[in-house]
């Protein structure tokens, strides 16, 4: 490669703060041929070309069977909070490539319906053996496992990672990133993590991780509002005056503040720190949300629907699998097309969890309707 160019395309790594990961330092687990791009550069192309990339856009976020084209789906999240990481990232002289590449690939492993399909999935992977399901995990199963059919993309350590730890609400003030974190730790954060329900207490490896993290709840929590108040399950009457004479009652306001109180608190410092204020007004709105969000985002009804559903297309395609039902959708859709090495090293159980998972709601609701 001509050293020139290769120089141009790394020039970022020379204006860096000394906390940033450098694209030298990045960690493959297979052989990478060399490329024009740079590693987290280069990541980011993987991720963005990647099959469960394009499903984004048909996935809910927070509200599922909306007749708006306004409320955000789960493809308008992703691109939220990668471009709000990279605001904080560029403020802070950190690495904006490797930033792009987590924040991209952070809900890759989503499964239809948000999180109510996450949480159905989980008690049916746990009652078929299989452990706890969680969104996070999976999309580093995702790329490591089931894209490229089902030979990976070789995306750096620091990217899955970042990935895998992006999961959790900021229940404190600070994030520190484990800077000695070695890729046996990743290697058995990652396996431990299905058996464990909750995956809020792993520390990302760098500090655009953190920054990941972080920024995945600022993109949610505003923008969340705006859906509800279209919605018209509440109104900004209904806010709280403390929250709203901190971060305000509108998705530019809270996103604007809370950005630039990470940045005024977290220059050249190797974590990252929110003030006193701006936390546990964060703190507040987040129980607000949830209590008149996210628990009325679906009723009763609404939620035995979907496990009635989840419940049959799982035990359909798992039959199919045991029988090997060639006229099944999950070969012809899904097993054919994958490698030996997938179809010999997973479960039954598994392969009909990586389906149903990196389903959209579209189709989801098309297999049902067909095997119904």
């Amino acid at each position: 490669m001509n050293n020139l160019i290769k120089e141009k395309m790394q020039r970022h790594n020379n204006s860096l703060s000394k906390y940033a990961c450098l694209d030298e330092q990045a960690i493959y687990f297979k052989a990478k041929k060399e490329d024009i791009r740079s590693n987290y550069f280069h990541d980011c192309d993987k991720i963005l070309y990647a099959l469960s990339f394009i499903r984004y856009m048909d996935k809910t976020q927070v509200f599922s069977f909306n007749e708006s084209d306004h409320i955000t789906k789960r493809m308008l999240h992703v691109q939220y909070v990668s471009k709000i990481a990279r605001t904080i990232g560029r403020a802070l002289a950190l690495n904006e490539d490797l930033i792009e590449a987590i924040a991209l690939g952070h809900d890759l492993g989503h499964t239809p319906f948000g999180h109510v399909g996450e949480k159905i999935l989980s008690d049916l992977s746990l009652k078929h053996g299989e452990g706890y399901f969680n969104h996070n995990i999976q999309s580093v199963r995702m790329l490591m496992n089931v894209e490229n059919y089902g030979n990976g993309l070789n995306v750096s350590m620091q990217v899955l990672d970042g990935i895998m730890c992006h999961n959790g609400e900021f229940a404190i003030d600070k994030i520190e990133p484990d800077y000695n974190k070695t890729k046996e730790n990743f290697i058995s954060e990652y396996s431990a993590s299905y058996q464990s329900a909750d995956t809020k207490e792993l520390k990302a490896m760098s500090l655009e991780g953190c920054v990941v993290r972080i920024s995945d709840m600022i993109a949610y929590l505003g923008r969340d509002l705006e859906d509800a108040y279209r919605m018209k399950l509440i109104k900004k009457e209904d806010i709280s005056a403390n929250i709203v004479s901190v971060l305000g009652d509108n998705n530019s306001a809270i996103v604007n503040t809370i950005i630039l109180d990470i940045i005024n608190n977290s220059i050249d410092k190797p974590y990252l720190k929110l003030s006193k204020d701006v936390y546990q007004a964060i703190v507040e709105l987040k129980n607000f949300n949830y209590e008149n969000i996210y628990l009325k985002a679906n009723s009763k009804e609404q939620i035995e629907k979907y496990q009635e559903m989840f419940e049959k297309l799982f035990n359909k395609y798992l039959k199919d699998v045991e029988e090997n039902n060639q006229e099944s959708l999950i070969y012809s859709s899904f097993l054919n097309n994958m490698s030996l090495e997938y179809k010999n090293c997973n479960s039954k159980e598994r392969i009909v969890i990586d389906y149903i998972g990196g389903m959209t709601d579209d189709y989801f609701i098309k297999q049902y309707n067909k095997i119904k």
